[in-house]
């Protein structure tokens, strides 16, 4: 498939990139739906800049009318170049249908097509679905964690807590993206020296109605991860139990 082609689902769904003005700020008012922060909110023109320097606008359509989006920078890591993903949004209506998959699996196909094999993203490590989706459906792993990333926002996905993001390694041809591509897991087992992070699957509420509880398993997850990451542990898979979720970390010759 060539990068600027779009690509058809069964759910009727386009995917292709984003060039006019009309389809920039098309993106920009889902950014505004789905975030609701004129602090934390991308200007237009940076939007401009990215298609024209090498970075990716990839819209999701349905119909005519865009429902999410992908906008990722290119970056530079030593002499590697890679994709940072910076932002997915996909509108509350058109959720649950697999647009947010799809429009990753296009960003793939348009990196490697440009020789590039590595997508990085950062994300909320309370967000289970998001981590779920990260590790379980796309393969990505983590090894970095970004205490406060962006600071104390006054978005209400933050509900006021501190920014603390992992870092999502999406190896593009690596063998767990290969079996999830094939909707299988993404590691059929884990090793005896596996460990594990666990917090409850309903962090998410618990943000919204109880922020001091919310701060409290936050600093555990943070010191948690912060010194397995440090140990050259890798976060390799999410596992939902009843009611907690368990991030499972292997050693890095395991991960």
């Amino acid at each position: 498939m060539e990068p600027g082609e779009g690509i058809q689902t069964e759910l009727k769904i386009q995917y292709r990139h984003c060039r006019t003005h009309e389809e920039l700020r098309a993106c920009q008012a889902i950014e505004r739906a789905v975030w609701n922060d004129p602090i934390l909110e991308v200007p237009f023109t940076l939007y401009v800049v990215v298609v024209e320097t090498g970075g990716q606008m990839i819209g999701a359509f349905e119909g005519g009318r865009m429902l999410g989006f992908t906008f990722a920078v290119a970056g530079l890591r030593g002499k590697e170049p890679y994709i940072h993903s910076h932002m997915t949004a996909v509108l509350a209506e058109a959720r649950n249908r697999g647009i947010g998959r799809g429009l990753k699996l296009f960003q793939r196909d348009d990196a490697l097509a440009r020789g590039i094999d590595r997508v990085e993203w950062t994300f909320d490590p309370l967000e289970i679905k998001n981590a779920y989706f990260n590790l379980m459906r796309l393969g990505a792993v983590v090894r970095r964690f970004l205490p406060n990333c962006y600071g104390i926002t006054g978005s209400p996905l933050h509900a006021g807590l501190p920014t603390d993001r992992l870092v999502a390694e999406w190896d593009l041809r690596g063998e767990r993206t290969e079996r999830c591509l094939r909707n299988q897991a993404p590691v059929d087992t884990f090793s005896a020296r596996a460990e594990r992070i666990a917090l409850p699957k309903s962090i998410g509420e618990l943000k919204q109605n109880d922020p001091a509880a919310a701060l409290q398993i936050q600093s555990r997850v943070r010191e948690e991860f912060q010194q397995w990451l440090d140990r050259g542990y890798a976060a390799v898979a999410l596992e939902i139990n009843g009611d907690t979720a368990q991030y499972v970390l292997e050693p890095g010759d395991a991960a």
